[in-house]
């Protein structure tokens, strides 16, 4: 399921908040998204969704280019190592 929500802006409002031609409705999507990270109202995953990002590397570069940074903890890591190890022992053929 999804919302959709509709925002009314004065032109002159508009024409400030809209930057290098781009498109207001999703800069006004990413300003959403970023500050719900940054509250931590949002978690990585719902932000990669909002955003239609493929993977984590798309999340991060988003987030690094708005000076915000990924929260990603030593258990993450372990887990990403873990599931790498498992992938690299299947494409091998090992057990």
């Amino acid at each position: 399921m999804s919302i959709e929500i509709v925002v009314k802006l004065p032109d002159d409002v508009a024409e400030k908040l809209q930057t290098n031609g781009g498109d207001i409705s999703r800069q006004v999507l990413e300003s959403i998204a970023l500050e719900g990270y940054r509250s931590e109202r949002l978690t990585g995953v719902q932000v990669m969704r909002m955003l239609g990002f493929e993977s984590r590397m798309e999340l991060d570069a988003f987030l690094k280019a708005h000076e915000v940074y990924l929260d990603y903890t030593l258990e993450d890591i372990e887990r990403d190592a873990e599931a790498s190890r498992l992938a690299s022992s299947q494409h091998r053929g090992d057990s």
